[in-house]
C-alpha cells in the first residue's frame, strides 16, 4: 500500500536507496522506498567494498555482517602479464578495515535490504515516479501516473538514469560517453588458478589491452576488460581469448564455465547540482564513470550514509544547512573520483607505443613509499585523511 504522506521518500532500492533508508529509520525516521523492478536485482558490475565505506556502513550496523560474507584482498596489483609494475598493500591504511572485501554486490543489497526490514522497512514494488511538484511546505511525488505521495523530503538513489534528477530539472553535466567494457564471473578448471591471485586483486596491462581479475566469495572470479564491440553477454571462448591475450602468461587460466556476463559503455558524468530545494540525489543519479579502482557503489553508498545522518538530523529539527553541507562536501568528492578513475582507464588503455613509457614510470614511482601510501589510500577511499 503506498502511503499518501511520508517524512522522506526515497526512489530506488539498490544499496544506496537502502543505505539511506537504514540511516534513517535507525534515526527514527518516517522512510518510504519505491523500486521500479518487481525484485531486487541479482547481477551486477559492483564487486568491492572498500575500508573507507566499511566505516560508513558500521555506522548502519551492517559491518560485522557484510565482511563475514566477503573474501579478504590484501592486495593489489598492476601488471605487465606476469610482470608486477605496482605493488599495493591495505595493512598500513589509517582504518579499521585494512584490506579490500570482495562481495558481489547483489549480496550488499540483500544485507542492506535485511537491516532495513529489521528496522520496520518495507520496499514498495514494482512503482515508477511519473511526475514531482515541490512547493514550501514539501514535495508532491506521483507514482505510476495516479498514486500521490506528499513527503517533507525526496532522495533520488534510482540510478544512472535517475526520474528523480530529471524531473526536479538537475542537470548531468556534459556526457563524455567513452570506452566500452565486457563482464564475466568465470569459474576456472580443477588444478589451481592458472596465475589469477585467490586473494588479491590484478589489473593487466598487455599489448593486447587490460583486463582485471577479481576474487569472489564463493571461488570464482570477476573478470573486467575494456573491448570494442563486445558481446551482450560474453560467451566462455570469448572471456578464455581475453585471458589468453591479455592476462598471466606463464600460467593461462582455464576457465570452465562463465556464470554470468554482460557488456556496459563508461560515461562520466557529475550532476551539476545534489539538490534542488527538497530533492537531493545520491550514488549513480548523481555521478557515473569508469569501473576502474571499484570506485562506484562505493562512492554511492558513502553518499548514502552523509545524506541518511543530515536529513535525520533535518527532520528531527536541525537546520537545512546540513543539506547544503551534504551537496558541497559529496560533488567535489564525485568529481575528484571521476577524474581518478579516468586517468586509471587511460592507463590501463595506453596504446602500444605508449606502453613501455607506462611501465618505466610506474615501476619507477611504485619504489617510492609515499606514492604506493598515497596510490593505496585512494583505492581504499581514505585519500582525505
Amino acid at each position: 500500500m503506498i502511503p499518501e504522506q511520508t517524512e522522506v521518500l526515497v526512489v530506488g532500492a539498490g544499496p544506496v536507496g537502502l543505505a539511506t533508508a537504514v540511516s534513517l529509520a535507525q534515526q527514527g525516521v518516517e522512510v518510504t522506498v519505491l523500486d521500479q523492478q518487481a525484485e531486487g536485482a541479482n547481477t551486477s558490475r559492483a564487486a568491492v567494498v572498500h575500508p573507507r565505506t566499511m566505516e560508513a556502513l558500521d555506522r548502519l550496523g551492517v559491518a560485522d555482517r557484510l565482511a563475514g560474507l566477503s573474501l579478504r584482498a590484501g592486495r593489489f596489483t598492476i601488471r605487465d602479464r606476469d610482470r608486477v609494475l605496482v605493488p599495493l598493500e591495505f595493512d598500513q591504511v589509517p582504518s579499521p578495515y585494512r584490506t579490500l572485501f570482495m562481495v558481489p554486490q547483489p549480496t550488499t543489497e540483500r544485507v542492506l535490504l535485511e537491516r532495513f526490514v529489521e528496522l520496520g522497512g518495507e520496499v514498495l514494488r514494482p512503482h515508477r515516479l511519473t511526475a514531482l511538484d515541490q512547493n514550501a511546505n514539501g514535495v508532491v511525488a506521483t507514482v505510476d501516473g495516479q498514486h500521490r505521495i506528499t513527503a517533507r523530503y525526496v532522495v533520488g538513489a534510482d540510478g544512472m538514469r535517475s526520474a528523480v534528477r530529471e524531473l526536479s530539472g538537475i542537470g548531468f553535466g556534459k556526457d563524455s560517453a567513452g570506452e566500452t567494457f565486457t563482464l564475466a564471473d568465470v569459474r576456472l578448471q580443477d588444478g589451481g588458478n592458472g596465475g589469477l591471485p585467490g586473494d588479491e586483486v590484478v589489473l593487466f596491462f598487455s599489448g593486447a589491452g587490460m583486463v582485471v581479475s577479481a576474487p569472489l566469495p564463493d571461488g570464482s572470479f570477476r573478470i573486467v576488460a575494456e573491448v570494442a564491440n563486445p558481446p551482450e553477454e560474453p560467451d566462455l571462448t570469448f572471456v578464455q581469448d581475453l585471458l589468453d591475450r591479455r592476462g598471466p602468461a606463464a600460467g593461462t587460466a582455464r576457465i570452465a564455465e562463465v556464470v554470468w556476463g554482460s557488456r556496459f559503455r563508461v560515461h562520466h558524468r557529475v550532476a551539476d547540482r545534489y539538490r534542488a530545494g527538497r530533492v537531493l540525489l545520491a550514488g549513480d543519479a548523481a555521478h557515473v564513470h569508469s569501473p576502474a579502482g571499484g570506485q562506484g557503489m562505493n562512492l554511492g553508498l558513502r553518499d548514502a550514509v552523509a545524506l541518511g545522518e543530515a536529513l535525520g538530523a533535518v527532520v528531527k529539527g536541525g537546520t537545512e544547512s546540513l543539506l547544503d553541507e551534504y551537496a558541497a562536501t559529496q560533488r567535489p568528492k564525485a568529481e575528484e573520483v571521476v577524474k581518478f578513475a579516468g586517468r586509471l582507464t587511460r592507463l590501463a588503455t595506453a596504446s602500444p607505443m605508449a606502453r613501455p613509457v607506462r611501465n618505466a614510470v610506474l615501476s619507477a614511482l611504485a619504489k617510492v613509499p609515499a606514492f604506493r601510501m598515497m596510490l593505496t589510500k585512494r583505492l581504499a577511499g581514505v585519500a582525505d585523511r
